[in-house]
């Protein structure tokens, strides 16, 4: 039964309606949103300026909304005086202040509840400790931690006295972290004795230290916040003990008074080669779109537990567990291990322990859990579930169908969102209780944001189901401001391919009959083959829809007569076939893929391994596979990769 719905739901009408039960308590309905769109495109300026007026708490309100002057350098509400702390804790603090604000879920199975007015306390309390070592507005903070409360204490207090923090991945090599502190400048570092990961500890001040001490800029001081009590190398001059910092500190703090355009925080990108690319937001225009988006995407009710699985290291992680959903007043869930540890239901486990309502993940991890079949998280009580969430690259029809039908039991909505670092909050996504949804679409823009689908020259497509460019039309208020210390690259990389016309996404789409996205991949996941273009998404979608197969990533390898050839890594249900075994399903895979997909689709190579090469967040580290399958030698960064002994499988060596 389950194989002929998800074969009527692939072939046929693939759209969900909200279900009834969804749609009569939703917060925004129908008439709302579209009376939103028509006040956008009536006057696109004017609608933020009062969505800016409704939702923020401003010290001096603002006279200017958009500054074009500077253009593609735009600012929003440049006179206006606001804090995001303030937004987050103090609000909600007054109006709820013994309301959960942060429940913890330690590796070990621990839980600790965190109130707004406890929340708040703390926040302050390290703020007044940062000031202590000097701290002032406009000098940068590194936050290097593990997932727990204390990052986003750290990353709150930042923002309560002005200091512009850069959190980084506590995946990430020192020498990633050197990087980082370098471009930057940062002042101070914070960060931890170490993190718990899947029963290992992972060593944090150690490779802080190796960071700091190759580095070129002389941090002052680093703040070592105590998790696991391991023993590690203490610099007496230049460290300071979390605990030891906030012991005398007062637990008020007043906000401080910023302009609106503030730098709240610099992030950088993922992945990126060469120098770091780091991103830069503004405080209000960012706290707007981070509160709005949450609000409205996830249907955000005064009694839901909302559990977002990023961790703040990347943008996700900033905008809907540190910023969004404390500006909302809601309850957030964090979760500092592994998916699998101790075993593949752990993540069913804790919605079941702390009824989560609201759950946010990555395609990758609910294809990673896929794997392993229905059994495991039916056996756990999902009911108090009651929207689910994917975010982070396009999710395959497949994954959907089983996020639906298991994990959502067929009556919570799933908005699959499209955005990006540098928009900082969701741009595409639907609208629960409204919205149509289609697996593997992430549907319409959101209310105030101009989308566009447009050719080599800059044109919009007109057909449906034409692909091209992904572009934004006009600014908006948590666009990034620039790349931290080099505007000339921001101009180059996100305006300069339509002169100016456009922010380009970097991504390719296209828009069908009904007026839903599609997002194909980035522009260099775009493959030419033989002249025609195919999305390494729409290959990987149809390998992972044979049953033989859990997961798959599809790269383009030069090829002198194609122009580029189609290379596939595949990770099987089963186990990883080798010998004749893996000549027949290849074999079988490539047939399978012309019938899905076309003859030109075919993978010239099919690779097996035990798994994908994915980032300790999940994301599949798609440059590595490009270099593996150009046989090129590996020099990128790989420390966070979170299993090395499949490389040589990739290479075809094992």
């Amino acid at each position: 039964m389950a194989d002929e719905l998800i074969e009527s739901i692939l072939n046929e009408s693939r759209s969900f309606a909200p279900p009834k039960d969804f749609i009569d308590q939703a917060n925004i309905d129908e008439e709302k949103v579209n009376n939103l769109k028509k006040q956008a495109k009536e006057n696109h300026i004017q609608y933020w300026a009062t969505l800016a007026k409704d939702q923020l708490e401003w010290f001096q309100p603002f006279k200017n909304i958009l500054d074009e002057s500077k253009a593609p350098n735009y600012e929003w509400f440049n006179d206006g005086v606001i804090n995001a702390s303030y937004n987050s804790l103090d609000v909600n603090a007054s109006k709820s202040p013994n309301k959960t604000a942060i429940i913890f879920e330690t590796e070990d199975g621990k839980s600790e509840h965190i109130t707004y007015k406890e929340l708040l306390s703390k926040t302050s309390q390290f703020a007044n400790g940062l000031k202590k070592l000097g701290v002032e507005p406009m000098d940068r903070v590194v936050i290097y931690m593990p997932m727990c409360p204390e990052a986003v204490i750290a990353m709150q207090a930042c923002a309560r006295i002005g200091a512009i923090h850069s959190v980084v991945f506590g995946g990430f090599s020192s020498n990633a972290l050197k990087d980082r502190i370098e471009d930057a400048k940062s002042k101070i570092v914070i960060t931890a004795d170490g993190a718990y990961r899947g029963g290992n500890i992972i060593p944090l001040k150690q490779a802080t230290d190796e960071a700091v001490s190759q580095s070129s800029y002389k941090v002052e001081n680093v703040v070592v916040f105590q998790r696991t009590g391991e023993k590690i190398e203490f610099n007496e001059k230049r460290d300071v003990w979390w605990r030891d910092l906030v012991s005398n500190c007062d637990s008020n703090c007043d906000p401080e008074p910023l302009n609106a355009e503030h730098p709240l925080f610099i992030l950088y990108t993922s992945g990126s080669t060469g120098k770091p690319k780091g991103i830069q937001h503004s405080t209000a225009g960012y706290i707007l779109h981070a509160k709005t988006t949450f609000s409205w995407v996830f249907d955000i009710k005064n009694d839901d537990v909302f559990w977002c699985t990023a961790d703040v290291g990347w943008i996700t992680g900033h905008t809907y567990v540190a910023y969004g959903p404390l500006l909302a007043g809601a309850t957030i869930l964090i979760y500092e291990g592994a998916p699998t540890f101790p075993d593949v239901g752990r993540f069913w486990d804790i919605c079941e322990k702390h009824a989560v309502t609201i759950f946010y993940t990555a395609p990758t991890a609910i294809r990673a859990l896929m794997k392993h079949g229905d059994e495991i998280p039916q056996s756990y009580d999902l009911s108090s579930l009651r929207l689910l969430g994917t975010v982070g690259e396009p999710i395959n029809p497949e994954a959907w169908m089983w996020y639906h039908r298991i994990i959502g039991q067929e009556r919570c909505p799933i908005v699959d969102t499209w955005w990006q670092t540098e928009t900082g909050g969701a741009m595409i996504s639907p609208l629960p209780g409204i919205t149509e949804t289609k697996p593997g679409s992430c549907t319409t823009p959101m209310p105030g944001i101009d989308v566009d689908i447009v050719d080599e020259l800059g044109e919009p497509v007109g057909e449906a189901n034409q692909g091209g460019y992904l572009v934004i039309k006009k600014p908006w208020p948590s666009m990034l401001r620039t790349i931290w210390g080099d505007n000339q690259r921001y101009i180059d990389t996100y305006w300069e391919k339509f002169d100016g016309r456009y922010y380009v996404a970097g991504d390719s789409a296209y828009r069908d009959e009904d007026g839903c996205h599609w997002i194909m991949g980035r522009i260099d996941d775009v493959l030419n083959v033989s002249g025609h273009r195919l999305g390494t998404m729409e290959v990987e979608s149809a390998l992972v829809a044979n049953e033989m197969v859990a997961e798959a990533a599809v790269v383009g390898r030069p090829h002198e007569v194609k122009g580029e050839s189609i290379f596939a890594f595949v990770v099987t249900k089963g186990e990883r076939p080798i010998g004749e075994d893996a000549k027949k399903m290849q074999e079988a895979l490539r047939e399978w893929v012309a019938e899905q997909v076309g003859a030109i689709a075919k993978p010239d190579e099919i690779r097996f391994s035990d798994n994908l090469p994915k980032t300790r967040s999940g994301k599949i580290m798609r440059r590595l596979l490009r270099v593996i399958a150009r046989d090129e030698a590996i020099t990128q960064d790989i420390s966070t990769l979170e299993d090395e002994s499949i490389i040589k499988q990739l290479q075809g060596e094992d």
